[in-house]
């Protein structure tokens, strides 16, 4: 790998915003490639940060800080990924269920998305079950990823799972579900395809059900 790739991973990780810009353009300079950049640079910090999240080694401020990083570099890479016509590795659609506003573990777990090479499509919170279904099918959505913090309102991820089964989009979308009362008990008593108990975890969960 060159030296260069390294150091953009190295600074990802530090949250080095416009450190990163510098350095991928310093990387397109000597030829090096918007995917391998994308792959071997940003993905491949993220990929650590991930797991030194899940080892409580990292927290939220700094998975914050490298997410912002890493949006720095998409949007210097962005235009020459389109030009070379990489896709990307799947498309999910995520939001907080209706009636709940909590939204830090939602954007934690887009982060980490982003962060795997996805396109994310995010509702924001307080989202309908209906709009789920929307927003898959105008997006060919491979995920509807459905977020919820309060007890009260885990019961519309039941609706929203309903709502895919009877649906045409019933074999095509996986449903997760995650949140601090979600449990795989639950997922499983309402039928989602997969419960993961973190953002790192859901992440790569993610990036599975679309391979």
């Amino acid at each position: 790998m060159p030296e260069i790739l390294q150091e953009i991973s190295k600074l990802l990780q530090q949250g080095r915003a416009p450190a990163i810009k510098e350095k991928i353009g310093q990387a397109i300079q000597e030829g090096i490639s918007a995917e391998q950049i994308l792959n071997e640079g940003l993905l491949a910090g993220m990929d650590v940060i991930g797991e030194r999240f899940k080892a409580n080694k990292a927290f939220i401020p700094e998975v914050m800080l490298a997410a912002r990083a890493m949006n720095m570099g998409l949007s210097v890479l962005k235009p020459l990924l389109t030009q070379s016509g990489m896709e990307a590795k799947g498309v999910v659609v995520i939001g907080t269920v209706k009636g709940d506003q909590h939204d830090i573990g939602k954007n934690l777990v887009r982060m980490m998305r982003d962060g795997k090479g996805l396109k994310v499509i995010d509702l924001g919170v307080d989202v309908p079950a209906a709009k789920y279904l929307e927003a898959a099918e105008q997006n060919h959505a491979d995920i509807i990823a459905c977020s919820a913090l309060l007890t009260t309102t885990m019961k519309e991820m039941q609706t929203v799972v309903e709502l895919v089964k009877g649906s045409p989009l019933y074999g095509k979308v996986k449903i997760m579900v995650g949140g601090a009362p979600v449990s795989q008990a639950f997922c499983d008593t309402i039928g989602a395809d997969c419960y993961t108990p973190d953002a790192a975890t859901a992440a790569e969960a993610a990036l599975a059900l679309c391979g």
